[in-house]
C-alpha cells in the first residue's frame, strides 16, 4: 500500500486474506450478512491500529489544539496534482469554507446526481461512485457518514477502500485545488456539498497523485468500494440472456458500467498519452468564454444553489445520438415498462459528466413517455432534466455500447435465480524476473517456472438438475499497484492463466517426502491445458468462470510476456469445499529451512556413513576405507603439488591463493568455459570452510571444497547447454533441486537476484558462490537439528552461530 495512506488496515476477513508474500490456504463460508459474504464486504470489521496514527486520533489532536489538519503525505502543491510535468497555470489549494458559504459533507444522502466530472479522465472512477451511491449499506462502508464540516470541524476526513484482501482507512485534509475559486476536478451538482470531491481526493492519495487516476477501468474503482470481483462481457459476444444478467446484477446490488469504444479501439480502459498542459490550458479557456447554463432542477426550498459545471474537454468523442464514445457510464437501473400494450425493456445509465444524455428513443423528452401513464413514470423516476441520466430502450444498448462490467459482490452466478454461498482462497505472489516470470505457454522454456498453485475439488455442486458430476468455481487473478507506480513507468501487464489436471502421478515425479515442488517443463509440454482465460488482456483484473469434475489442478497465472516483474493476488471462489494452496509455499519471516534428510546434502563421512549402516560387515568397511584410501592416493599427487606450491610449508591459503589454485585446476578442464574466480567468491569460501577461525583453509578443507565443486561442476554443464560459460537463471531452481537442496519460492527469488547478471545468466563463478554457501547454511542447520525432525529452535548465542553463516559476504 502507498506510503502516502496514513494507513490502518481492517482485521482479515473471514476468507482469511494474506500478508504480502505469503501464500495462505482459506476457506469461508460466504453468507452471514444478508447474502454479502463476509470476505468480500466486511462492514462490520475493526480497523486495527497500526504505527501510523488513525483518523480519530488525529482528529482528536486537532480539536484539543483548536487547529486544522494538514496532511503531510498529500501536500496541498503540484507534487500531489502531477507526475509528468508541470502545470501551466497555478492552482489554489482551498477549503471548503473558503470556496463558498455553509459548505456540506452530504446534502439530503450521497446520490448519483451529485456527481460531475472536472477536468481529469477519471469517468471510470465517476462512473463507479454512482453506482456505488445506488448500495447505501457499502456506501457508508466507504464513506464514513459521521462526518461534518459543521460539528467537530477539523479539517480532517477519511474514506475506507479495499486493497488486495484488506480494508485500509485513507485520511486527507479537505485542502482541494480550484481555479478562478471553482473545483478543478470532481464536484457536486450543488456547490456547497463536499463529500465526492473529498472522495476522490482520498482516491488520488492512495495511488500518488491526481493524475494517476487519470485513464481507467470502472471495474478497478468498483472493486476497491466493494472488495468484490468483476465479470467482463463484450457486448457483441454477450449471451443471450444478458438482460436477465442485468437485471439480477441490479437486484443483488451488483455494481455495474457499461463504455462504448471509440474509432480506434480506444476504450476507457487505458489511459491514452495527452498533454497535461494542454487539458489545464483548455479548462481554463472554457472557464473564461464558456457559457454556462444551470440545471433546470427546481431547487426551490434548498438554501444550497447548484455548482456550474464545466463540460471535460479530453479524449472523449460525442456522436450525433449524444452517446459519447470513450467513455464511461454507470448502469443504474433495469426495468421493463408497458408501451402500447407491449413489454419495452429499459436500461437506465449516467454520464458522470452530469450532463450530455442521449437523445433518441426514451430519452428524457421523447414522445415514447406520452404513451406511459403517470403511476409507471413516478416508479422509473422519469425526470426532463439535463443532469446526466437517461433511459435507453434495452435493443437501443445493444447496438451502441460495446462493453459492459459486472462487479458482484458474491460471485453467484447471475444467470441463475437461486442464491448461492461459496467459499473463497486468497493466495498473494510475485513475478520475479529471471526466476518466476515465465510468460505464457508461448514460451515453453521458461513458462513452467511461473508460480503454481494447487486447487482441489473436493465436492460437487449442490445441483439435482445437473446430471454431471461438476464443481463450479471462478478464477481472479490481480495484478497488484500498477497505477501507483505509473510515475515510474509502470503499465499494466497483459496477464491471464492456465488450469491444468494432475494425477497422482503427475504429482509423484515432483513430491518429496510430502512436500508439492514445481510441475516441471516436460509436463507443460506433453499436457493440455483443462480450462483456462478466454484471453491475455492488459487489465488490473481477468476472472472466469469454470465448470470442472472434482479432481485435483493447478493454476499458472502469468503474464504474456516472459520477464516481467510485479506483483499479484489470486483469487479462487468455489461453490462447495476446496482446497487452494501455493506449491512450494512462501516465507516471510522468519525464513526456516525444514530439511529433507532422505535428499539433503548433508556430508557424511566413512565413519559416519558406517555408524549410520549397521549392517556393514567389518570386512566391507575395510574393503571400502581401502579403495577409498587408494583412490585419494593417485588423485593427491595433483593436488598436494599445486597446494604446496602455492601454500609453503604450512599447507594453509588465504583467498588470494586459494583463487590460485582454483583457476589453475579449471583450467584443465578445457570443457568448461568460465574466466576463473573472483576474489570475493574465494573470501566467501574461506569464510564458510574455515572452520578454526584462522581466515586459511588447510588441505582437508580444501580437499572437501574442490569435491563438492566438482560435482556441482558436472550440474552447471548439464545446464549450460550451448557451452557460453552460463546457465539461465530459470534454469537454477532445477539446478539447486539436482543439488540437494530444498529451498522455498522466496529463496529461489533471492539467488535470482543475487548472483543472475542484467542477462538473466549465472556464470561459474556465481554458481559455485552460491552452492557453497547453501551448503554451509544447510550444514550449520543439520548441526543445530539435533533430533532429525527438520525443525530448529535457536537461543540467542546460537542464532549468532547460525547468523554468522547466513550473513557471510
Amino acid at each position: 500500500m502507498p506510503t502516502a495512506i496514513n494507513a490502518v488496515v481492517a482485521q482479515q476477513t473471514a476468507a482469511g486474506s494474506v500478508p504480502s508474500t505469503t501464500a495462505g490456504t482459506t476457506e469461508g463460508a460466504g453468507g452471514g450478512t444478508g447474502g454479502i459474504y463476509s470476505a468480500i464486504i466486511s462492514r462490520n470489521q475493526p480497523i486495527i491500529h497500526v504505527k501510523e496514527k488513525t483518523y480519530e486520533e488525529l482528529h482528536k489532536k486537532c480539536l484539543e489544539k483548536n487547529i486544522l489538519y494538514e496532511d503531510p503525505d498529500f501536500p496541498p502543491n503540484e507534487s500531489s496534482l502531477f507526475y509528468s510535468q508541470k502545470s501551466p497555470v497555478k492552482f489554489e489549494w482551498k477549503r471548503p469554507r473558503e470556496i463558498c458559504e455553509n459548505p456540506r459533507f452530504i446534502i439530503g444522502g450521497a446520490n448519483r446526481t451529485d456527481i460531475c466530472q472536472g477536468e481529469l479522465g477519471n469517468c471510470w472512477f465517476l462512473a463507479a461512485i454512482a453506482c456505488l451511491t445506488l448500495n447505501k449499506k457499502l456506501l457508508c462502508r466507504v464513506i464514513p457518514h459521521d462526518q461534518s464540516f459543521i460539528q467537530n470541524y477539523a479539517g480532517i476526513f477519511h474514506f475506507q477502500f479495499w486493497r488486495y484482501g484488506d480494508w485500509v482507512d485513507v485520511v486527507i485534509d479537505d485542502c482541494l485545488p480550484t481555479y478562478n475559486n471553482q473545483l478543478v476536478f470532481t464536484k457536486s451538482s450543488q456547490r456547497n456539498e463536499f463529500w465526492s470531491a473529498l472522495l476522490e481526493k482520498a482516491y488520488a492519495k492512495l495511488h500518488g497523485s491526481y493524475e494517476a487516476l487519470k485513464g481507467g477501468n470502472t471495474t478497478e474503482a468498483m472493486e476497491d468500494f466493494t472488495g468484490g470481483v468483476t465479470e467482463f462481457y463484450e457486448i457483441k459476444d454477450a449471451p443471450k440472456d444478458i438482460y436477465k444478467i442485468m437485471k439480477h446484477a441490479i437486484d443483488r446490488g451488483s455494481l455495474m458500467a457499461s463504455s462504448i469504444d471509440d474509432d480506434l479501439g480506444f476504450s476507457y480502459g487505458s489511459a491514452p498519452r495527452s498533454n497535461i498542459g494542454e487539458l489545464i490550458a483548455r479548462m481554463v479557456k472554457n472557464q473564461e468564454n464558456a457559457q454556462m447554463t444551470q440545471s433546470t432542477v427546481d431547487y426551490q426550498g434548498i438554501e444550497e444553489r447548484p455548482a456550474w459545471t464545466i463540460m471535460p474537454m479530453q479524449y472523449e468523442t460525442r456522436m450525433s445520438c449524444g452517446l459519447v464514445k470513450g467513455h464511461a457510464y454507470s448502469v443504474t437501473a433495469v426495468e421493463e415498462v408497458l408501451f402500447k400494450g407491449e413489454k419495452v425493456r429499459l436500461v437506465r445509465l449516467r454520464n458522470p459528466w452530469g450532463q450530455v444524455e442521449w437523445n433518441g428513443a426514451w430519452s428524457d423528452k421523447s414522445e415514447e413517455w406520452d404513451s406511459v401513464n403517470k403511476e409507471e413514470k413516478i416508479r422509473l423516476q422519469h425526470k426532463v432534466v439535463e443532469d446526466g441520466e437517461f433511459w435507453i430502450s434495452f435493443q437501443d444498448f445493444m447496438r451502441h455500447f460495446t462493453k459492459l462490467e459486472i462487479c458482484n459482490l458474491t460471485p453467484d452466478a447471475l444467470e441463475v435465480d437461486k442464491f448461492q454461498t461459496w467459499t473463497v482462497s486468497v493466495n498473494e505472489g510475485r513475478w520475479v524476473r529471471g526466476c518466476s516470470a515465465g510468460g505464457c505457454r508461448n514460451y515453453p522454456d521458461t513458462f513452467w517456472t511461473n508460480p503454481q498453485y494447487r486447487l482441489k475439488l473436493l465436492e460437487e455442486d449442490d445441483d439435482p438438475e445437473d446430471e454431471e458430476v461438476i464443481c463450479s468455481f471462478l478464477v481472479a487473478l490481480m495484478q497488484k499497484n500498477r497505477r501507483k507506480e505509473r510515475k515510474l513507468g509502470a503499465n499494466l501487464y497483459t496477464i491471464g492463466f492456465a488450469i491444468y489436471e494432475v494425477t497422482a502421478l503427475d504429482f509423484a515425479f515432483c513430491t518429496m517426502h510430502g512436500t508439492k515442488h514445481h510441475l516441471q517443463k516436460d509436463f507443460f509440454l506433453y499436457n493440455a491445458s483443462k480450462a483456462r482465460s478466454k484471453t491475455y488482456i492488459n487489465m488490473r483484473e481477468i476472472s472466469e468462470r469454470f465448470r470442472l469434475p472434482p479432481s485435483e489442478y493447478v493454476i499458472i497465472p502469468s503474464t504474456y510476456d516472459p520477464h516481467q516483474e510485479g506483483e499479484f493476488i489470486l483469487r479462487v471462489f468455489s461453490e462447495k469445499r476446496s482446497l487452494s494452496e501455493v506449491i512450494h509455499s512462501h516465507h516471510v519471516a522468519p525464513i526456516i529451512f525444514v530439511s529433507d534428510r532422505a535428499n539433503s546434502n548433508k556430508e557424511l563421512t566413512v565413519e559416519e556413513n558406517a555408524g549410520k549402516d549397521g549392517e556393514k560387515t567389518q570386512a566391507d568397511e575395510k574393503k571400502r576405507s581401502s579403495t577409498k584410501a587408494h583412490e585419494e592416493s593417485e588423485e593427491q599427487k595433483q593436488f598436494r603439488n599445486i597446494f604446496r606450491q602455492i601454500a609453503g610449508d604450512d599447507m594453509e591459503i588465504n583467498a588470494e591463493e586459494l583463487r590460485n589454485v582454483l583457476n589453475n585446476v579449471v583450467k584443465k578442464h578445457k570443457d568448461l568455459r568460465s574466466e576463473g574466480f573472483e576474489l570475493e567468491s574465494c573470501r566467501s569460501m574461506i569464510a564458510l570452510m574455515d572452520t578454526d577461525g584462522s581466515g586459511k583453509i588447510n588441505f582437508d578443507e580444501f580437499r572437501h571444497l574442490w569435491d563438492k565443486i566438482k560435482s556441482w561442476q558436472k550440474i552447471f554443464k548439464r545446464y549450460d547447454t550451448d557451452h557460453s560459460g552460463t546457465i539461465n537463471s530459470y534454469e537454477m531452481r532445477n539446478a539447486v533441486n539436482d543439488a540437494g537442496f530444498r529451498l522455498n519460492n522466496q529463496l529461489y527469488d533471492i539467488i535470482t537476484m543475487r548472483y543472475a547478471d542484467k542477462n538473466m545468466n549465472i556464470d561459474f563463478d556465481s554458481f559455485i558462490c552460491c552452492f557453497v554457501r547453501l551448503d554451509a547454511m544447510f550444514r550449520a542447520f543439520h548441526a543445530f537439528d539435533k533430533d532429525g525432525d527438520g525443525i530448529i529452535k535457536l537461543n540467542v548465542l546460537e542464532v549468532n552461530c547460525f547468523m554468522r553463516v547466513c550473513l557471510t559476504p
